[in-house]
Protein backbone atom coordinates (compact mmCIF):
# COMPACT_ATOMS: atom_id res chain seq x y z
CA UNK A 1 0.00 0.00 0.00
CA UNK A 2 1.35 3.71 -0.89
CA UNK A 3 -0.14 5.30 1.69
CA UNK A 4 -0.55 3.76 5.56
CA UNK A 5 -4.36 2.80 6.68
CA UNK A 6 -6.45 5.56 7.94
CA UNK A 7 -6.23 5.40 11.74
CA UNK A 8 -6.18 7.42 14.51
CA UNK A 9 -3.42 9.78 16.23
CA UNK A 10 -3.05 11.53 19.09
CA UNK A 11 -2.19 15.53 18.66
CA UNK A 12 -1.77 17.05 21.29
CA UNK A 13 -4.97 17.33 23.40
CA UNK A 14 -6.71 15.83 21.11
CA UNK A 15 -7.23 12.89 18.36
CA UNK A 16 -7.27 12.87 14.67
CA UNK A 17 -8.32 10.92 11.87
CA UNK A 18 -5.17 10.41 9.49
CA UNK A 19 -5.90 9.58 5.89
CA UNK A 20 -3.33 9.70 3.48
CA UNK A 21 -0.72 10.11 5.85
CA UNK A 22 -2.41 13.63 6.99
CA UNK A 23 -4.92 14.46 9.31
CA UNK A 24 -8.37 14.35 7.66
CA UNK A 25 -11.58 16.46 8.91
CA UNK A 26 -14.96 14.72 7.67
CA UNK A 27 -17.21 17.13 6.82
CA UNK A 28 -20.08 14.64 5.98
CA UNK A 29 -23.45 13.61 5.37
CA UNK A 30 -25.44 10.27 6.68
CA UNK A 31 -27.84 8.71 3.57
CA UNK A 32 -31.39 8.04 4.64
CA UNK A 33 -31.39 3.84 5.76
CA UNK A 34 -32.68 2.71 2.40
CA UNK A 35 -30.95 4.59 -0.19
CA UNK A 36 -27.91 2.34 -0.73
CA UNK A 37 -30.10 -0.40 -1.33
CA UNK A 38 -30.53 0.12 -4.68
CA UNK A 39 -27.67 1.61 -6.69
CA UNK A 40 -30.08 2.89 -9.30
CA UNK A 41 -32.03 4.93 -6.89
CA UNK A 42 -28.63 6.44 -5.39
CA UNK A 43 -27.19 7.12 -8.71
CA UNK A 44 -28.88 10.96 -9.14
CA UNK A 45 -28.20 11.84 -5.55
CA UNK A 46 -24.02 11.88 -6.16
CA UNK A 47 -24.04 15.26 -7.38
CA UNK A 48 -26.10 16.79 -5.00
CA UNK A 49 -23.76 15.69 -2.47
CA UNK A 50 -21.18 17.16 -3.71
CA UNK A 51 -23.40 20.11 -4.76
CA UNK A 52 -23.92 20.58 -0.71
CA UNK A 53 -19.81 20.61 -0.28
CA UNK A 54 -19.21 17.37 1.70
CA UNK A 55 -16.36 15.70 1.56
CA UNK A 56 -17.28 12.19 3.26
CA UNK A 57 -21.02 9.93 2.62
CA UNK A 58 -22.09 7.56 5.10
CA UNK A 59 -24.26 4.71 4.01
CA UNK A 60 -25.35 1.68 4.92
CA UNK A 61 -24.20 -1.54 4.02
CA UNK A 62 -26.88 -3.83 5.49
CA UNK A 63 -26.07 -7.58 6.09
CA UNK A 64 -29.46 -9.20 4.64
CA UNK A 65 -27.70 -7.85 1.36
CA UNK A 66 -24.41 -8.82 1.83
CA UNK A 67 -25.19 -12.24 3.06
CA UNK A 68 -28.91 -13.18 1.52
CA UNK A 69 -28.11 -17.02 2.05
CA UNK A 70 -26.21 -17.99 4.38
CA UNK A 71 -22.39 -18.37 4.06
CA UNK A 72 -22.81 -16.68 0.18
CA UNK A 73 -21.75 -13.11 0.34
CA UNK A 74 -22.23 -10.73 -2.13
CA UNK A 75 -20.88 -6.94 -2.07
CA UNK A 76 -21.89 -6.04 -5.23
CA UNK A 77 -23.38 -2.39 -3.80
CA UNK A 78 -20.64 -2.15 -1.66
CA UNK A 79 -18.79 -1.96 -4.92
CA UNK A 80 -21.13 0.50 -6.14
CA UNK A 81 -21.29 2.72 -3.87
CA UNK A 82 -17.02 2.58 -3.96
CA UNK A 83 -17.33 3.73 -7.75
CA UNK A 84 -19.89 6.20 -7.21
CA UNK A 85 -17.66 7.97 -4.20
CA UNK A 86 -14.22 7.79 -6.56
CA UNK A 87 -16.17 9.17 -9.52
CA UNK A 88 -17.30 12.23 -7.32
CA UNK A 89 -14.28 12.70 -5.22
CA UNK A 90 -15.64 11.84 -2.13
CA UNK A 91 -14.82 9.35 0.54
CA UNK A 92 -16.85 6.58 2.50
CA UNK A 93 -17.81 5.84 6.31
CA UNK A 94 -19.27 2.71 5.78
CA UNK A 95 -22.60 1.68 8.74
CA UNK A 96 -22.78 -2.13 9.47
CA UNK A 97 -26.08 -3.10 10.16
CA UNK A 98 -25.98 -6.32 11.37
CA UNK A 99 -27.44 -7.68 14.29
CA UNK A 100 -28.79 -4.71 15.28
CA UNK A 101 -30.29 -1.25 14.35
CA UNK A 102 -31.96 1.35 16.46
CA UNK A 103 -31.95 -1.54 18.94
CA UNK A 104 -34.04 -3.74 16.57
CA UNK A 105 -32.83 -6.64 14.27
CA UNK A 106 -34.50 -5.58 11.02
CA UNK A 107 -31.19 -5.78 8.87
CA UNK A 108 -30.53 -9.78 9.80
CA UNK A 109 -30.70 -11.51 6.90
CA UNK A 110 -34.40 -13.71 6.96
CA UNK A 111 -32.33 -17.12 7.66
CA UNK A 112 -31.61 -15.91 10.84
CA UNK A 113 -35.07 -14.37 11.40
CA UNK A 114 -36.66 -17.43 10.44
CA UNK A 115 -34.45 -19.90 12.98
CA UNK A 116 -35.12 -18.17 16.29
CA UNK A 117 -34.18 -21.25 18.25
CA UNK A 118 -30.42 -21.20 16.68
CA UNK A 119 -30.97 -17.55 16.82
CA UNK A 120 -32.54 -16.90 19.81
CA UNK A 121 -34.30 -13.37 20.88
CA UNK A 122 -34.70 -10.81 24.14
CA UNK A 123 -37.44 -11.92 26.11
CA UNK A 124 -39.28 -8.85 27.92
CA UNK A 125 -40.65 -9.19 31.58
CA UNK A 126 -43.95 -10.37 30.13
CA UNK A 127 -42.29 -13.75 29.09
CA UNK A 128 -42.71 -12.77 25.69
CA UNK A 129 -39.93 -13.09 22.99
CA UNK A 130 -39.10 -9.74 20.74
CA UNK A 131 -37.81 -8.70 17.45
CA UNK A 132 -34.24 -8.20 18.97
CA UNK A 133 -32.02 -10.67 18.77
CA UNK A 134 -30.21 -11.77 21.93
CA UNK A 135 -26.57 -10.97 23.08
CA UNK A 136 -26.54 -13.83 24.43
CA UNK A 137 -26.85 -16.26 21.47
CA UNK A 138 -23.44 -17.09 20.43
CA UNK A 139 -24.46 -18.51 17.07
CA UNK A 140 -25.75 -14.92 16.41
CA UNK A 141 -22.56 -13.63 17.18
CA UNK A 142 -20.39 -16.37 14.88
CA UNK A 143 -22.66 -15.36 11.77
CA UNK A 144 -22.25 -11.22 12.25
CA UNK A 145 -19.05 -11.74 13.26
CA UNK A 146 -18.25 -13.66 9.84
CA UNK A 147 -20.38 -11.58 7.84
CA UNK A 148 -18.51 -7.98 9.08
CA UNK A 149 -14.89 -9.77 8.32
CA UNK A 150 -16.09 -10.77 4.77
CA UNK A 151 -16.91 -6.89 4.50
CA UNK A 152 -13.57 -6.05 5.76
CA UNK A 153 -11.97 -8.84 3.82
CA UNK A 154 -13.72 -7.51 0.49
CA UNK A 155 -12.50 -3.92 1.63
CA UNK A 156 -9.16 -5.03 2.09
CA UNK A 157 -8.61 -6.40 -1.19
CA UNK A 158 -10.92 -3.51 -3.40
CA UNK A 159 -10.12 -0.40 -1.52
CA UNK A 160 -6.88 -1.39 -0.10
CA UNK A 161 -4.96 1.10 -2.78
CA UNK A 162 -7.33 3.90 -2.93
CA UNK A 163 -8.63 3.44 0.76
CA UNK A 164 -12.05 5.68 0.00
CA UNK A 165 -13.63 4.07 2.73
CA UNK A 166 -12.52 5.72 5.95
CA UNK A 167 -13.83 4.39 9.07
CA UNK A 168 -16.93 1.76 9.86
CA UNK A 169 -19.54 2.13 12.42
CA UNK A 170 -20.42 -2.06 14.10
CA UNK A 171 -24.30 -1.48 14.45
CA UNK A 172 -26.06 0.86 15.03
CA UNK A 173 -27.77 2.10 18.37
CA UNK A 174 -27.62 -0.86 19.65
CA UNK A 175 -29.78 -1.94 23.13
CA UNK A 176 -32.88 -3.26 24.11
CA UNK A 177 -36.39 -1.71 23.65
CA UNK A 178 -39.41 -2.60 25.47
CA UNK A 179 -38.13 -3.67 28.93
CA UNK A 180 -34.52 -2.10 31.21
CA UNK A 181 -32.31 -5.65 29.41
CA UNK A 182 -32.78 -9.03 28.52
CA UNK A 183 -34.75 -11.76 30.64
CA UNK A 184 -34.11 -14.86 28.60
CA UNK A 185 -33.08 -17.82 30.55
CA UNK A 186 -29.32 -17.26 29.32
CA UNK A 187 -29.77 -13.51 30.38
CA UNK A 188 -31.43 -14.52 33.54
CA UNK A 189 -28.71 -16.58 34.52
CA UNK A 190 -25.75 -14.18 33.34
CA UNK A 191 -27.59 -11.42 35.27
CA UNK A 192 -27.37 -13.66 38.28
CA UNK A 193 -23.85 -15.21 38.28
CA UNK A 194 -21.15 -13.13 39.43
CA UNK A 195 -19.98 -9.75 37.24
CA UNK A 196 -16.86 -10.60 35.42
CA UNK A 197 -13.31 -10.37 37.23
CA UNK A 198 -12.29 -8.43 34.15
CA UNK A 199 -15.38 -5.47 34.28
CA UNK A 200 -14.17 -5.02 38.03
CA UNK A 201 -10.58 -4.80 37.55
CA UNK A 202 -11.60 -2.16 34.70
CA UNK A 203 -13.48 -0.05 37.34
CA UNK A 204 -11.13 -0.43 39.94
CA UNK A 205 -8.14 1.05 37.68
CA UNK A 206 -10.36 3.96 36.57
CA UNK A 207 -12.12 4.57 39.72
CA UNK A 208 -11.30 8.06 39.77
CA UNK A 209 -12.64 8.69 36.04
CA UNK A 210 -15.95 7.10 36.42
CA UNK A 211 -19.08 8.67 35.48
CA UNK A 212 -21.09 10.10 38.34
CA UNK A 213 -23.78 7.57 37.39
CA UNK A 214 -21.75 4.99 37.65
CA UNK A 215 -19.95 5.51 40.45
CA UNK A 216 -22.90 6.25 42.57
CA UNK A 217 -24.88 2.80 42.07
CA UNK A 218 -20.98 1.25 42.84
CA UNK A 219 -20.82 3.62 46.15
CA UNK A 220 -24.18 3.06 47.32
CA UNK A 221 -23.34 -0.67 47.59
CA UNK A 222 -20.18 -0.08 49.05
CA UNK A 223 -17.43 -0.94 46.27
CA UNK A 224 -17.63 -4.26 46.73
CA UNK A 225 -15.66 -6.15 44.05
CA UNK A 226 -16.96 -9.47 43.81
CA UNK A 227 -20.79 -10.76 43.10
CA UNK A 228 -23.66 -10.34 40.95
CA UNK A 229 -24.58 -7.91 39.26
CA UNK A 230 -27.36 -6.59 41.82
CA UNK A 231 -24.75 -7.01 44.76
CA UNK A 232 -22.15 -4.21 43.21
CA UNK A 233 -25.07 -2.50 41.57
CA UNK A 234 -28.23 -2.47 43.45
CA UNK A 235 -31.73 -3.51 42.71
CA UNK A 236 -33.30 -1.17 39.50
CA UNK A 237 -33.52 -0.73 35.68
CA UNK A 238 -30.19 1.26 36.15
CA UNK A 239 -28.48 -2.01 36.89
CA UNK A 240 -30.04 -3.91 34.37
CA UNK A 241 -28.80 -1.15 31.75
CA UNK A 242 -25.22 -1.89 33.10
CA UNK A 243 -25.93 -5.77 32.33
CA UNK A 244 -26.76 -4.63 29.07
CA UNK A 245 -24.32 -2.26 28.15
CA UNK A 246 -21.94 -5.07 29.10
CA UNK A 247 -22.96 -7.70 26.76
CA UNK A 248 -23.88 -5.55 23.79
CA UNK A 249 -20.00 -4.15 24.24
CA UNK A 250 -18.34 -7.79 24.68
CA UNK A 251 -20.60 -8.59 21.47
CA UNK A 252 -19.69 -5.56 19.75
CA UNK A 253 -16.11 -5.84 20.41
CA UNK A 254 -15.87 -9.49 18.97
CA UNK A 255 -17.49 -8.52 15.85
CA UNK A 256 -15.01 -5.58 15.50
CA UNK A 257 -12.17 -7.98 16.28
CA UNK A 258 -13.09 -9.80 13.63
CA UNK A 259 -12.95 -7.19 11.05
CA UNK A 260 -9.78 -5.77 12.36
CA UNK A 261 -8.24 -8.97 11.55
CA UNK A 262 -8.62 -8.87 7.91
CA UNK A 263 -8.60 -4.86 7.55
CA UNK A 264 -7.94 -2.86 10.91
CA UNK A 265 -9.54 0.41 10.18
CA UNK A 266 -11.00 2.51 12.83
CA UNK A 267 -14.15 1.46 13.83
CA UNK A 268 -16.66 3.28 16.31
CA UNK A 269 -19.97 2.29 17.69
CA UNK A 270 -22.53 5.16 17.95
CA UNK A 271 -25.75 5.98 20.29
CA UNK A 272 -29.69 6.56 20.54
CA UNK A 273 -28.97 9.28 23.60
CA UNK A 274 -31.79 9.22 26.23
CA UNK A 275 -34.48 12.30 27.05
CA UNK A 276 -32.71 13.46 30.10
CA UNK A 277 -34.46 16.50 30.22
CA UNK A 278 -31.51 18.87 32.30
CA UNK A 279 -28.86 16.08 33.08
CA UNK A 280 -27.53 14.92 29.60
CA UNK A 281 -25.67 11.76 30.63
CA UNK A 282 -27.65 10.20 33.86
CA UNK A 283 -30.28 8.51 34.84
CA UNK A 284 -31.72 11.25 36.91
CA UNK A 285 -34.14 13.49 35.19
CA UNK A 286 -36.63 13.76 31.68
CA UNK A 287 -39.06 11.23 32.34
CA UNK A 288 -37.71 8.04 30.50
CA UNK A 289 -35.92 4.99 32.23
CA UNK A 290 -34.12 2.30 30.38
CA UNK A 291 -35.97 0.34 27.23
CA UNK A 292 -37.64 3.48 26.29
CA UNK A 293 -34.21 4.48 24.98
CA UNK A 294 -32.50 1.04 23.54
CA UNK A 295 -30.69 0.14 27.45
CA UNK A 296 -27.34 -0.69 26.97
CA UNK A 297 -26.40 1.48 24.15
CA UNK A 298 -22.84 3.33 24.56
CA UNK A 299 -24.31 6.03 26.28
CA UNK A 300 -22.23 8.72 28.84
CA UNK A 301 -23.69 6.82 31.68
CA UNK A 302 -22.40 3.50 30.49
CA UNK A 303 -19.48 4.83 28.23
CA UNK A 304 -17.31 3.13 31.15
CA UNK A 305 -18.46 -0.10 30.64
CA UNK A 306 -18.39 0.01 26.84
CA UNK A 307 -14.64 1.25 27.29
CA UNK A 308 -13.57 -1.74 29.67
CA UNK A 309 -15.55 -4.38 27.25
CA UNK A 310 -15.03 -3.26 24.25
CA UNK A 311 -11.12 -2.72 23.38
CA UNK A 312 -11.39 -2.73 18.97
CA UNK A 313 -13.70 -0.44 19.22
CA UNK A 314 -11.46 3.21 18.43
CA UNK A 315 -14.76 5.41 19.95
CA UNK A 316 -17.94 5.87 21.00
CA UNK A 317 -20.63 8.16 19.03
CA UNK A 318 -23.36 10.23 20.05
CA UNK A 319 -26.47 10.82 17.43
CA UNK A 320 -27.00 13.97 18.67
CA UNK A 321 -30.98 14.92 18.01
CA UNK A 322 -31.80 16.43 21.57
CA UNK A 323 -31.53 19.82 22.67
CA UNK A 324 -28.38 20.53 24.74
CA UNK A 325 -26.13 20.04 22.09
CA UNK A 326 -23.12 21.50 23.61
CA UNK A 327 -23.53 19.17 26.88
CA UNK A 328 -23.82 16.03 24.91
CA UNK A 329 -20.54 17.02 22.98
CA UNK A 330 -18.99 17.42 26.31
CA UNK A 331 -20.35 14.22 27.63
CA UNK A 332 -18.63 12.38 24.81
CA UNK A 333 -15.04 13.96 25.23
CA UNK A 334 -14.59 12.12 28.55
CA UNK A 335 -11.86 9.66 29.49
CA UNK A 336 -9.74 10.92 25.83
CA UNK A 337 -13.10 9.96 23.73
CA UNK A 338 -12.59 11.70 20.63
CA UNK A 339 -15.93 13.52 19.69
CA UNK A 340 -17.28 12.15 16.31
CA UNK A 341 -20.80 13.17 15.26
CA UNK A 342 -22.28 10.49 12.71
CA UNK A 343 -25.73 11.72 13.16
CA UNK A 344 -27.26 15.11 13.81
CA UNK A 345 -29.77 17.81 12.54
CA UNK A 346 -29.72 18.47 8.50
CA UNK A 347 -31.49 22.10 9.80
CA UNK A 348 -30.70 25.49 10.02
CA UNK A 349 -29.65 24.42 13.93
CA UNK A 350 -27.67 21.70 12.52
CA UNK A 351 -26.00 23.99 9.95
CA UNK A 352 -25.01 25.84 13.08
CA UNK A 353 -24.07 22.97 14.97
CA UNK A 354 -21.22 21.76 12.98
CA UNK A 355 -19.13 25.28 14.04
CA UNK A 356 -19.68 24.27 17.75
CA UNK A 357 -18.65 20.50 17.44
CA UNK A 358 -15.58 21.23 15.27
CA UNK A 359 -14.10 24.44 17.28
CA UNK A 360 -14.96 23.48 20.39
CA UNK A 361 -14.41 19.98 20.69
CA UNK A 362 -11.83 19.44 17.76
CA UNK A 363 -14.25 16.69 16.55
CA UNK A 364 -12.77 14.45 14.22
CA UNK A 365 -15.87 15.58 11.91
CA UNK A 366 -19.54 15.56 11.82
CA UNK A 367 -22.32 14.13 9.82
CA UNK A 368 -26.40 15.62 9.37
CA UNK A 369 -28.89 12.39 8.90
CA UNK A 370 -30.99 12.55 6.04
CA UNK A 371 -28.59 14.01 4.01
CA UNK A 372 -30.15 12.84 0.48
CA UNK A 373 -33.47 15.19 1.20
CA UNK A 374 -30.97 18.55 2.32
CA UNK A 375 -31.88 20.78 -1.08
CA UNK A 376 -27.93 21.67 -2.44
CA UNK A 377 -29.15 25.36 -2.76
CA UNK A 378 -26.64 27.77 -2.09
CA UNK A 379 -28.74 29.63 0.17
CA UNK A 380 -29.37 26.36 2.50
CA UNK A 381 -28.00 27.33 5.55
CA UNK A 382 -26.39 23.51 5.38
CA UNK A 383 -24.67 24.22 2.25
CA UNK A 384 -23.49 27.36 3.11
CA UNK A 385 -21.99 25.94 6.75
CA UNK A 386 -20.34 23.38 4.68
CA UNK A 387 -18.67 25.60 2.28
CA UNK A 388 -17.65 28.04 4.45
CA UNK A 389 -16.04 24.51 6.84
CA UNK A 390 -14.75 23.04 3.80
CA UNK A 391 -12.34 25.92 3.54
CA UNK A 392 -11.31 26.09 7.03
CA UNK A 393 -10.76 22.53 7.35
CA UNK A 394 -6.67 23.02 6.81
CA UNK A 395 -6.68 25.60 9.49
CA UNK A 396 -8.94 24.25 12.00
CA UNK A 397 -7.21 20.83 11.29
CA UNK A 398 -3.80 22.74 12.29
CA UNK A 399 -5.12 24.49 14.81
CA UNK A 400 -6.73 20.66 16.57
CA UNK A 401 -4.80 20.25 20.07
CA UNK A 402 -3.65 23.63 20.63
CA UNK A 403 -5.78 25.73 22.79
CA UNK A 404 -5.91 28.26 19.94
CA UNK A 405 -9.67 27.44 18.67
CA UNK A 406 -13.14 27.98 19.97
CA UNK A 407 -16.43 27.24 18.73
CA UNK A 408 -19.37 28.78 19.74
CA UNK A 409 -23.13 28.71 20.03
CA UNK A 410 -25.36 31.77 20.23
CA UNK A 411 -29.37 32.05 21.05
CA UNK A 412 -31.54 34.14 22.88
CA UNK A 413 -30.83 32.43 26.50
CA UNK A 414 -27.23 32.67 25.30
CA UNK A 415 -27.11 36.01 23.63
CA UNK A 416 -23.08 36.38 24.69
CA UNK A 417 -20.51 34.90 25.94
CA UNK A 418 -16.88 35.75 27.15
CA UNK A 419 -13.86 33.68 26.67
CA UNK A 420 -10.33 33.57 26.15
CA UNK A 421 -7.83 33.19 23.90
CA UNK A 422 -4.64 33.88 23.08
CA UNK A 423 -3.76 37.45 24.77
CA UNK A 424 -6.77 38.59 24.61
CA UNK A 425 -10.77 38.47 26.01
CA UNK A 426 -13.19 38.28 23.45
CA UNK A 427 -16.54 39.20 23.79
CA UNK A 428 -18.99 37.09 21.25
CA UNK A 429 -22.34 38.05 21.11
CA UNK A 430 -25.39 37.94 18.56
CA UNK A 431 -25.45 40.86 15.99
CA UNK A 432 -28.34 42.31 15.81
CA UNK A 433 -27.32 45.52 14.55
CA UNK A 434 -27.00 47.63 11.29
CA UNK A 435 -29.87 45.93 8.87
CA UNK A 436 -29.88 42.51 11.04
CA UNK A 437 -31.46 41.03 13.38
CA UNK A 438 -30.18 37.74 14.26
CA UNK A 439 -32.00 35.46 16.73
CA UNK A 440 -28.98 32.83 16.60
CA UNK A 441 -25.03 32.99 16.13
CA UNK A 442 -22.57 30.21 15.44
CA UNK A 443 -18.99 29.93 14.33
CA UNK A 444 -15.41 29.37 15.41
CA UNK A 445 -12.50 31.29 15.80
CA UNK A 446 -8.62 30.53 15.50
CA UNK A 447 -5.86 32.53 17.49
CA UNK A 448 -2.95 32.93 14.31
CA UNK A 449 -0.59 35.22 15.50
CA UNK A 450 -0.14 37.52 18.38
CA UNK A 451 -2.85 39.89 17.57
CA UNK A 452 -4.32 37.98 14.63
CA UNK A 453 -7.13 36.17 14.41
CA UNK A 454 -9.36 34.08 11.84
CA UNK A 455 -12.64 33.48 11.97
CA UNK A 456 -15.74 31.95 10.53
CA UNK A 457 -19.89 31.74 11.02
CA UNK A 458 -22.80 33.75 10.82
CA UNK A 459 -24.94 36.23 13.04
CA UNK A 460 -21.98 37.16 15.55
CA UNK A 461 -19.70 40.30 16.42
CA UNK A 462 -16.80 40.05 18.59
CA UNK A 463 -15.20 42.65 20.68
CA UNK A 464 -11.53 42.54 22.26
CA UNK A 465 -10.03 43.16 25.17
CA UNK A 466 -6.39 42.83 26.19
CA UNK A 467 -4.95 40.22 28.91
CA UNK A 468 -1.85 41.47 30.93
CA UNK A 469 0.29 42.45 30.50
CA UNK A 470 0.13 45.13 28.42
CA UNK A 471 -3.15 47.28 28.25
CA UNK A 472 -6.39 46.47 28.23
CA UNK A 473 -7.90 48.64 25.69
CA UNK A 474 -7.92 46.94 22.65
CA UNK A 475 -8.87 48.00 18.65
CA UNK A 476 -9.15 46.66 15.35
CA UNK A 477 -6.38 47.25 12.65
CA UNK A 478 -8.26 45.77 9.91
CA UNK A 479 -10.70 43.43 8.83
CA UNK A 480 -10.42 41.12 5.58
CA UNK A 481 -12.92 38.99 4.56
CA UNK A 482 -11.60 36.41 1.65
CA UNK A 483 -11.72 32.73 1.16
CA UNK A 484 -9.49 29.78 0.87
CA UNK A 485 -8.29 28.45 -2.89
CA UNK A 486 -6.32 25.58 -2.46
CA UNK A 487 -5.56 26.11 0.48
CA UNK A 488 -4.34 29.63 -0.15
CA UNK A 489 -6.22 32.82 1.51
CA UNK A 490 -7.89 35.06 -1.14
CA UNK A 491 -8.16 38.95 -0.24
CA UNK A 492 -11.73 40.23 -0.61
CA UNK A 493 -13.40 43.31 0.89
CA UNK A 494 -11.50 45.24 3.59
CA UNK A 495 -14.17 45.80 5.93
CA UNK A 496 -14.58 49.58 7.68
CA UNK A 497 -17.68 51.73 8.46
CA UNK A 498 -21.03 49.69 9.24
CA UNK A 499 -19.26 46.04 8.18
CA UNK A 500 -17.07 46.52 11.46
CA UNK A 501 -19.82 48.80 13.83
CA UNK A 502 -17.85 52.40 12.95
CA UNK A 503 -14.32 49.60 14.17
CA UNK A 504 -15.65 48.65 17.35
CA UNK A 505 -16.42 44.95 16.26
CA UNK A 506 -15.70 41.97 14.19
CA UNK A 507 -19.03 41.13 12.94
CA UNK A 508 -20.19 38.50 11.06
CA UNK A 509 -23.28 38.28 9.00
CA UNK A 510 -25.77 35.56 9.18
CA UNK A 511 -27.17 33.15 7.00
CA UNK A 512 -29.86 34.84 4.71
CA UNK A 513 -30.28 38.34 4.44
CA UNK A 514 -32.33 41.62 5.21
CA UNK A 515 -33.70 42.54 1.69
CA UNK A 516 -36.89 44.22 3.16
CA UNK A 517 -36.11 47.78 4.14
CA UNK A 518 -33.14 49.43 5.78
CA UNK A 519 -29.37 48.10 4.93
CA UNK A 520 -29.47 44.89 3.62
CA UNK A 521 -26.85 42.02 4.30
CA UNK A 522 -25.10 41.34 0.93
CA UNK A 523 -24.98 37.78 0.16
CA UNK A 524 -21.69 38.46 -0.69
CA UNK A 525 -20.47 37.65 2.38
CA UNK A 526 -17.96 34.50 2.80
CA UNK A 527 -18.30 33.47 6.30
CA UNK A 528 -14.45 33.73 6.57
CA UNK A 529 -12.32 36.82 7.55
CA UNK A 530 -9.17 37.96 9.29
CA UNK A 531 -9.10 40.34 12.12
CA UNK A 532 -5.63 41.89 13.45
CA UNK A 533 -6.23 43.78 16.64
CA UNK A 534 -3.65 46.26 18.59
CA UNK A 535 -3.43 47.93 22.22
CA UNK A 536 -3.85 51.18 23.43
CA UNK A 537 -3.52 52.67 27.05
Amino acid sequence: MTNPLPHLRKTGSTTQLIVDDKPFLVLGGELHNSSASSLAYLDPIWERLVALHLNTVLPVVAWEQSEPEEGIFDFTLVDGLLDGARRHGLRLVLLWFGTWKNGMSSYAPGWVKRDYRRFPRVVVESGEPIEILSTLGTETLTADARAFAALMAHLREVDGEEQTVLMVQVQNEVGVLGDSRDRSPAANAAFAGPVPAELIEQLQAHKAELGTGLLDLWEAQGCPIHGSWEKLFGNSAQTDELFMAWNYARYVDAVAAAGKAEYPLPLFANAWLSSLGDAPGGWASGGQKPGEWPSGGPLPHTMDIWLAAAPHIDFLAPDIYQPQFAAWCRQYTRRGNPLFIPEMRRTEEGARQLFYALGEHDAIGVSPFGIDSAPPTPDNPLTRSFAVLGQMAPAILDAQGKDSMIGFLLDPETPQIIRKLGNYELEISLDEGFGQDAKRGNGLIIATGPDEFLGAGFGFRVRFRGLPPGPSLAGIIAVEEGEFQSGEWVSGRRLNGDETGRGHYWRFYDYASNADGGLSIPHSSTGISRCTVYRYA
